[in-house]
């Protein structure tokens, strides 16, 4: 017959050996000293062997916000204080090409820095990987692209209490970087939905735009003209050999509605078609 003190050791064994198996095995996970880039998805680690980004010269109509987010990753990668940075703007102007571009100008110039994605579902689950980086001797940009929030209140306050105002310190070496199409990060219909029905429609307002206020550094990015369009294409024809006619690239981005660094990108990969070349 087991005795109470016995039971209770049985179970408090079997309570440990359930919660081993539930928790991720971070240790089992990519090495963080040799990869340019991980993706952390459903609370595991995966490396990413090349970096995909294109060069920072061919940001072309968003110089001032290069040049910001350049200087403050540089400030990152070499231990001097830096900030979380909004990207926030019209789509297809090259925000979350930016950021993997300027990682992988660091990475070029020897800069021990490394680039995590995440993705919106995993933020909530951020708190182990957070631990384990702040062991490890090397600096990282977590990176949140395309990121908005609805009704759920779980990422959103989350997100928030990591970047600034939780109980745990976030680790020195880590910043976050992300993108929106929003600059508050939340539909304008939801807070102004929030305000109409909420008693004091101020404390509304302001839980809404604490989030957006906890980036140090904030980047606008903005729809381009014709003649910025153009010369986005231009530098890209440039850089891989290729001739177009005006005419015609305008012609792509009107079939389009949108100029836009991606549809520039995209008129060029029809070119490069056209020319029989490779990219």
């Amino acid at each position: 017959m087991k005795t109470p003190e016995t039971q209770k050791k049985e179970t408090l064994e079997r309570i440990a050996s359930a919660l081993e198996r539930l928790a991720p095995d971070l240790s089992a996970d990519s090495d963080m000293l040799d990869a340019p880039a991980y993706i952390w998805r459903d609370a595991r680690l995966r490396a990413v062997e090349k970096l995909d980004a294109q060069p920072l010269e061919l940001f072309v109509g968003t110089e001032s916000q290069r040049n910001a987010l350049l200087e403050n990753s540089r400030r990152h990668a070499e231990g001097l204080p830096a900030h979380d940075v909004l990207l926030w703007g019209s789509r297809g102007m090259g925000k979350s090409g930016m950021v993997k571009a300027v990682i992988a100008d660091l990475q070029a110039r020897g800069k021990n820095i490394a680039l995590i994605e995440v993705e919106r579902d995993d933020i909530i689950d951020i708190a182990p990987l957070l631990r384990r980086l702040s062991k490890i001797d090397r600096r990282f940009v977590l990176f949140c692209d395309d990121l908005s929030f609805e009704t759920d209140e779980s990422h959103y306050r989350r997100l928030r209490s990591v970047l600034e105002g939780g109980v745990e310190p976030r680790p020195a070496n880590c910043r976050f970087y992300v993108t929106s199409n929003r600059r508050h990060l939340v539909p304008r219909e939801m807070r102004e939905n929030e305000l109409h029905d909420s008693i004091n429609a101020r404390d509304v307002l302001d839980d809404r735009l604490a989030l957006a206020d906890r980036f140090g550094l904030s980047l606008g990015f903005h729809a381009c003209d014709q003649s910025t369009y153009l010369a986005i294409v231009t530098a890209y024809a440039s850089r891989h050999d290729l001739e177009f006619d005006a005419k015609d690239a305008v012609a792509w981005a009107t079939g389009r509605g949108a100029r836009s660094g991606r549809v520039a990108w995209q008129f060029i990969q029809e070119l490069a078609g056209r020319q029989g070349k490779t990219l």
